[in-house]
């Protein structure tokens, strides 16, 4: 067999020496962490990876894979015996799971069966919709997993947050993985059309309605029929467009211009913006009343800045497209460059990120970027914490699992409403009903009713 390299993750010496006794044909390449590893992986594209950890720190090393159009298998060794760590191993897609003490007879006869398998193991597109979003924090894998819930629905969503967050990946994925996903997904950017024209885009019109309307053409309402319509930047929406998208959400019809009737339209809405609705509303600028239509369930979707640790995951995903796209030199970072990028602000978030991995595949002429390779803006910019506190990382970083922080939503609520069912389902955006069921899952004491 051809001389093949196999990628260790680990910082026991012995567990090399034990690698290199079961397979001698391979050559290893160590690395003592994963960060150090995903650097190196993407330096060799390795036959096999073996790697040390648990479900929690392997989580970088199987997303970087989820990635991969070709990923090698993952061979996972733990410190210790448990079904559960094993179970969620597999899950996350390793190829083989072994636990310390390793005896030589095993872990060979685990390396040879992955190695026997013909062709190698390739990852396909993945399945989930939402592994396209690359995140390893907790902040972006909970956002995921609401997102994931409310997309088996058809309920209305606006997705929030600051521009180049991924807020139309997020609706993408949701389209995907709901049942309208054999429909269209139709998108239409508010702020990219002139006001007089964005009516006709949305409702579409008749011939004659206006000058140089020579024939009929469906709206983008229409052409959503039986999928979903996304609709971005809402907040940029016109006073006149606002009230007739009112009357769609609660008639779920749309009269084109220049039609005297109207048609039935059957469509999911998802829409997004950058911008404070509350605070347009309170100058005018925005619908009260189309607020709560489009805010049945809200998505916030946290800046980079908030998440620093998804900056690597990110970056090497966009080097390895670069190399297979355009054949890049650049492969890796050095701590110190990364270090760099986690304290800058990002004030452009992911979008401006993928720009500056873009300039240093034209810039860095050596294949590990380093600190004096990045650019000015990245490391004159201030940090998060020369920014003020509402710039610091959210309440989602302090550790806390989704129940638990949905128990303490819900007691605050019903804190501050004084134990009104009413008046907590208001606060939370919920219904009554949703409010009671989420209550008696968490076992909290139900008022009398109100």
């Amino acid at each position: 067999m051809n001389l093949q390299i196999a990628l260790l993750i680990s910082k026991d010496p012995q567990l090399r020496q034990l690698v290199e006794a079961a397979a001698p044909q391979i050559s290893i390449q160590s690395a003592s962490t994963i960060a150090e590893g995903l650097s190196c992986w993407s330096e060799t594209s390795p036959l096999l990876v073996i790697s040390e950890g648990t479900p929690p720190t392997l989580e970088p090393l199987f997303e970087y894979a989820r990635q991969l159009p070709s990923a090698p298998p993952v061979l996972v060794i733990g410190d210790h015996h448990s079904v559960k760590d094993a179970v969620d191993i597999m899950r996350a897609g390793a190829a083989d799971y072994l636990t310390k003490p390793v005896s030589p007879a095993d872990l060979q006869a685990a390396i040879n069966g992955i190695i026997r398998q013909s062709p190698p193991v390739t990852s396909t597109a993945p399945q989930d919709p939402f592994a396209a979003i690359v995140s390893i924090s907790p902040q972006m894998n909970l956002m995921k997993h609401l997102a994931r819930e409310v997309a088996v629905t058809d309920a209305t969503v606006l997705i929030t947050g600051e521009s180049g967050t991924g807020k139309e990946l997020f609706a993408e994925a949701i389209h995907t993985s709901s049942l309208r996903a054999r429909g269209p997904l139709v998108a239409l950017n508010c702020a990219g059309i002139p006001e007089q024209l964005l009516e006709a885009e949305l409702f579409g019109y008749e011939p004659g309605a206006f000058t140089d309307a020579k024939r009929a053409k469906p709206g983008r309402f229409q052409m959503a029929e039986g999928g979903t319509l996304f609709l971005d930047e809402i907040g940029e929406m016109s006073p006149t467009a606002q009230a007739k998208l009112l009357r769609v959400l609660e008639h779920r019809t749309v009269d084109p211009l220049g039609d005297t009737q109207s048609h039935k339209v059957n469509i999911r809405i998802l829409a997004a913006t950058n911008e404070d609705l509350l605070a347009h509303i309170k100058s005018g600028r925005f619908r009260l009343d189309l607020y709560y239509r489009l805010n049945v369930y809200q998505l916030r979707i946290p800046p980079l800045r908030e998440r620093p640790e998804d900056i690597e995951p990110i970056l090497l995903i966009f080097l390895e497209r670069a190399r297979k796209e355009r054949g890049c030199r650049v492969k890796a970072i050095a701590p110190s460059a990364l270090s760099i990028l986690r304290s800058h602000t990002w004030p452009g978030n992911v979008r401006e990120l993928h720009n500056v991995v873009e300039w240093l595949t034209i810039t860095c002429k050596e294949e590990v970027i380093q600190p004096h390779h990045l650019p000015a803006s990245v490391n004159s910019h201030p940090t998060a914490d020369d920014q003020g506190p509402e710039l610091r990382p959210s309440l989602l970083a302090f550790g806390l699992s989704f129940q638990e922080m949905e128990k303490r939503l819900l007691e605050e609520a019903l804190q501050k409403a004084s134990g009104n069912v009413s008046e907590a389902s208001r606060l939370l955006k919920m219904t009554r009903n949703t409010l009671r069921y989420r209550m008696a899952k968490h076992h909290l004491q139900s008022p009398s009713p109100q």
